[in-house]
């Protein structure tokens, strides 16, 4: 039979079909594959799950464990620390032998855990695992022991990322937070009391915790997963074996598990990430107010009839709230269109806003509402 037209497009249909099917599979199981290909140098790779559906489905948490677990490493640290003699306290002692020593120094050592987020060596940990450290070590789930040195870290999140002498590394994959709910099964990885690489498995027991006192921007995930000392900066991972957030710290009166543990979710991990690799630190915006909760009784004394949005309580001298024009007893109400529920939002709001752009603040000034333009400042960094 002579082939006609319509041959030619069953046979064109066929081959695309068979074309698309293979780039779906090497884009899911090898992206790396396609950044070669494209000429993709100098970028950092990292690994994400299918945007709509958290990695493929894994039959069991065996499945998702054995996926994460090689990406999960165990950090040793190590720094001089100096002892104080006890001596020094006295004021006789030092009156009359004022050569009296400071004290002998010391190594201290402690372990914590990282993940490792791109195969040329990146490892997302948290600050206090490594804070003040000289000498890092990591021990990968193959046993290689590698040195380690910080890339950058943002004591604000509590965050830092070490950069490994190693290449060609497994990398985790990213999960995403949008399918995320209350009670899903999740996988804490670490390195608990410095026994090595250990499982443990809770479900979600909320989202966006904050005012706990533990960072200056927190929007924790809370698990019952047993987390211990030693599991910080591990990840905690979906039943995908996706890592959805990065352990930080517990709430206990033991010191150790007593289900209640945080973590830092992936959303913030990752900005904070892409920022240190491309810059070496963060950068967040600052608007020069001291904001403070609206509460029922201040609702009642400033005349409003809800108690929606943020009091500003002081704005700094010459910062960028006061050229603007924003005032002490000022309620913001939205940034940029989001409405300001409380003063953790919108100190998370303004920290993402960019230094140097123009943003739009809704205020309720003398109960008038106002649209006020500001130009965003940087925010000064953490003294000490």
């Amino acid at each position: 039979m002579k082939p006609t037209l319509h041959h030619f497009w069953l046979l064109f249909a066929q081959i695309a079909t068979v074309c698309l099917g293979i780039l779906f599979v090497v884009a899911t199981l090898r992206p790396d594959l396609l950044a070669r290909i494209a000429g993709r140098n100098n970028v950092v790779l990292v690994q994400e799950s299918a945007p709509t559906v958290q990695g493929p489905r894994i039959a069991s948490l065996a499945d998702a464990a054995k996926k994460a677990m090689p990406s999960v490493v165990n950090i040793y640290t190590s720094k001089e620390v100096r002892q104080r003699n006890p001596l020094l306290d006295d004021p006789l002692l030092r009156r009359f032998f004022p050569g009296l020593g400071e004290g002998d120094t010391r190594r201290a050592t402690s372990l914590g855990s990282g993940v490792i987020v791109s195969n040329e060596g990146y490892v997302l940990t948290n600050n206090h695992v490594i804070d003040g450290a000289d000498d890092i070590q990591l021990v990968l789930a193959d046993g290689r022991r590698l040195h380690a040195t910080v890339r950058g870290s943002d004591p604000e999140s509590d965050l830092a990322v070490l950069k490994a002498e190693g290449k060609d590394l497994p990398a985790i994959t990213f999960g995403t937070l949008d399918n995320v709910q209350v009670g899903d099964g999740v996988l804490a990885l670490g390195n608990p009391f410095g026994l090595g690489n250990t499982v443990t498995h809770g479900i979600i027991s909320a989202l966006g915790r904050n005012h706990l006192g533990i960072n200056r921007f927190e929007d924790f995930i809370q698990t019952d997963a047993p987390v211990n000392p030693g599991n910080s900066g591990g990840a905690l991972v979906d039943s995908g074996g996706n890592l959805i957030g990065v352990n930080s710290a517990i709430a206990s009166q033991s010191g150790g598990s007593q289900g209640i543990s945080f973590a830092i979710p992936v959303s913030i991990a990752r900005t904070v990430l892409e920022q240190i690799i491309r810059d070496g630190e963060v950068t967040r915006g600052w608007l020069g107010i001291e904001p403070q909760e609206l509460t029922p009784e201040l609702a009642v004394a400033f005349s409003l009839q809800k108690i929606d949005g943020v009091l500003i309580r002081g704005v700094l001298k010459n910062g960028p709230a006061d050229r603007a024009g924003l005032q002490a007893r000022d309620v913001v109400l939205e940034i940029d269109g989001k409405p300001t529920r409380d003063s953790a939002a919108l100190l998370s709001q303004i920290a993402g806003l960019t230094p140097g752009h123009p943003a739009t603040l809704k205020v309720l000034r003398d109960q008038k509402p106002l649209q006020v333009p500001v130009v965003v400042g940087r925010r000064p960094k953490p003294a000490g």
